[in-house]
């Protein structure tokens, strides 16, 4: 499989998030041991698998192909991918103010862990909390839920 270009990336990043992470960043990610992505024209997930766990990083949609399926098939196909290589939870963080991407990974059959205070900035200069949500997959890891 042909690893994902940084800056196709990056330019999906920026079209999904207001502080978006640049070719660079994804570049140093892709890099690192155990970091996959799955791609398709219109988004991305990208997910670091560290031993028996794994973690979501980041799951870009662009605006215009949301809420047609496309993040809870990403969503799906990376913790499939995850838990055939050998992941037994798969985590992320969502800010709480997020209610999309909180009602996706309910959808997908996230629970949540805990909380971290103020761990996201706020386009009002504020900060907002972020929840830690797990996904079991060691149950049926062929055969993950999707949203």
């Amino acid at each position: 499989m042909t690893p994902p270009d940084p800056s196709v990336l990056a330019a999906l990043h920026a079209q999904a998030f207001a502080a978006p992470w640049d070719a660079a960043a994804f570049a140093d990610l892709l890099a690192q041991p155990g970091v996959f992505a799955v791609v398709e024209a219109d988004g991305f997930i990208l997910i670091r698998l560290v031993l028996d766990e794994a973690e979501i990083l980041t799951l870009a949609v662009r605006p215009v192909a949301r809420r047609a399926g496309l993040g809870g098939r990403l969503v799906g196909e990376g913790a499939v991918q995850a838990a055939q290589g050998g992941a037994n939870r798969l985590f992320l963080e969502v800010a709480e103010d997020n209610a999309a991407a909180r009602a996706l990974y309910a959808r997908a059959g996230f629970r949540s862990l805990g909380r971290r205070k103020a761990y996201y900035a706020a386009p009002d200069g504020g900060r907002t909390d972020a929840l830690v949500l797990g996904l079991d997959l060691a149950a049926n890891p062929d055969t993950v839920p999707l949203p």
